[in-house]
């Protein structure tokens, strides 16, 4: 099985390893810097790497492909300014001192007229609402069961209504793309033979 198939497993794994190391991180009373703040953001940031091969397999799969490209775009904008949002973390993580010095350099960068509506607020929502709709596509083509697509809008859904509620959504998503990924990793196998 290769990494675009694998990735319906790991990307969601990989956020759920976030989930807990900021769960781990937060026992203090304060997140970051240190460690805990930079392992959980390095594996956000994996994840982020891993819903692109599994947002373009989605995208190829589909049989309606102009829509499902068009998806697949706004989507990985969305991944791409969660990326970059996690990045800024790392960097403020590694350059503060202690919590209150993070506070500082955040408010520094966001700012910057635009940051947040294209870093922080609207813009990562992208990659959310795309991967819902491709997921969707995938079940009115009859390649999976309605409760993929149930499943992947409800861990999105449990996010949006708390970040302490990220490994609950990771579990979530991690069982409605499972089934995906077989799917792919069952087709990969048959191409083969």
């Amino acid at each position: 099985m290769n990494l675009t198939a694998k990735s319906f497993v790991l990307a969601p794994f990989l956020v759920l390893v976030y989930g807990l190391v900021h769960i781990l991180d937060g026992l203090d009373g304060t997140y970051g810097p240190g460690l805990a703040w930079t392992a959980g953001h390095l594996a956000f940031l994996a994840a982020l790497a891993l819903f692109v091969p599994l947002i373009l397999e989605l995208a190829r799969r589909s049989t309606h492909r102009r829509a499902a490209a068009g998806v697949a775009v706004f989507a990985l904008i969305g991944v791409a300014a969660g990326a970059v949002q996690f990045g800024i973390d790392v960097v403020v993580g590694f350059l503060a001192a202690d919590r209150a010095e993070m506070g500082t350099l955040f408010d520094r960068v966001q700012e910057v007229p635009g940051v947040m509506p294209a870093v922080y607020t609207v813009v990562p929502a992208f990659f959310y609402v795309g991967l819902v709709v491709l997921v969707v596509m995938q079940a009115v083509a009859g390649r999976i069961g309605w409760w993929s697509p149930a499943l992947v809008a409800l861990g999105v859904g449990v996010v949006v209504a708390s970040k302490d509620l990220l490994t609950l959504s990771a579990l979530i998503n991690l069982a409605g793309l499972a089934p995906l990924g077989r799917e792919t990793g069952r087709r990969e196998r048959v191409s083969l033979s």
